[in-house]
């Protein structure tokens, strides 16, 4: 593999793979994808549990990446693994943590991780400034983890300048409740499926840990999100119910007071994601940058000739990232120049 300096347009899905579903499963499931040589280090967390964080050492002085997986992902998604190898490529340094439970190795609390864990983001944040203290540093949450940064960007407002200096969040569920909603009809049902597959496991060994808990009967007869985060996620996490864990949780009423510069990144075409839940100019602040394609799916923005490749949203995301202070953040045309990678 090597890097090169291409044009990169605005997205556009390939002939061959433009429907919603086949992005975001194809995406998913088979583009083929570069595996970064991760350097694995166990965390201790101040609550006496432990996260499992991925490493990809760059260049002396060069910017840290700290990346955050989705619902039920990890390391090993294609997703992230595309971008930490593309940032690697150019030199950055890269922190990829596992999220508790997501490493392969069920961790030690009640608790697992949820959509508002702002409290984990920080601290991870905080980790990362203390091993690179004088670099620039940028955050990416991926889904379910880009609710959990567009949270905590939100809620420290002016303060999360001291940890990032820019920040992204792709196939975001700005509104949990629309979203949760959203997967429990038709074809997403399929997905919903595929998150429960390995939820309800975890909540058997939480139920081994910890008996009595929470109600494990229901969890396991859970075939929506709302079941399950009624009887599992809410109870578990503080909250009184899946309304009350999505209200409280979700990273939409946030936007407006997020003060570093931020982009947004979601495919209008997102089977997750409906429309009525993607912000609006007046839910941004003016540190946003929003960035909509029409196609890419969720978290899918394959592109190129079969078997086609997951370049142009980790380019998308350096550019974000890399762009000169004073220049526009907005949307690239075919004029712009980002790192992205060959073959």
């Amino acid at each position: 593999m090597a890097l090169f300096m291409t044009p990169l347009p605005a997205f556009r899905a390939p002939w061959w793979l433009t429907h919603r579903h086949a992005q975001t499963l194809y995406g998913a499931l088979a583009a083929p994808t570069p595996n970064p040589a991760w350097i694995r280090e166990r965390w201790s967390t101040p609550d006496g549990d432990f996260i499992d964080v991925d490493l990809l050492q760059g260049r002396p002085q060069a910017p840290l990446l700290t990346l955050f997986h989705g619902l039920e992902g990890s390391t090993g998604s294609r997703y992230l693994r595309a971008i930490g190898w593309a940032a690697a490529a150019c030199g950055w340094h890269v922190l990829a943590p596992n999220l508790r439970s997501c490493s392969g190795e069920m961790n030690l609390k009640a608790r697992i991780y949820h959509a508002g864990d702002s409290v984990e983001i920080q601290w991870i944040l905080a980790r990362g400034r203390e091993r690179h203290p004088a670099v620039p540093r940028f955050a990416a949450g991926v889904s379910l983890g880009g609710n959990m940064l567009l949270k905590w960007l939100g809620e420290q407002g002016t303060e999360a300048r001291t940890l990032v200096d820019r920040a992204a969040a792709i196939g975001t569920p700005f509104d949990l409740r629309l979203v949760a909603e959203n997967l429990s009809r038709g074809f997403n049902r399929v997905y919903t499926r595929h998150f429960l597959s390995t939820l309800k496991p975890k909540a058997e060994a939480k139920a081994r840990q910890f008996p009595g808990l929470f109600d494990l009967a229901g969890t396991l007869r859970a075939r929506t999100m709302r079941e399950f985060d009624d009887h599992f996620m809410a109870p578990v996490h503080g909250f009184a119910d899946a309304h009350d864990y999505w209200a409280r949780c979700s990273s939409g009423p946030w936007l407006g007071r997020i003060d570093v510069p931020t982009l947004l990144l979601n495919a209008l075409d997102d089977p997750f994601v409906p429309h009525e839940a993607l912000p609006g100019p007046t839910d941004c602040s003016p540190a946003i940058v929003t960035d909509f394609p029409g196609h890419g799916g969720h978290v899918g923005f394959v592109s190129g000739h079969f078997p086609g490749h997951l370049r142009w949203m980790p380019g998308r995301l350096l550019d974000f990232f890399s762009a000169p202070a004073g220049t526009s953040l907005a949307p690239p045309d075919r004029s712009e120049w980002v790192p992205a990678i060959a073959p």
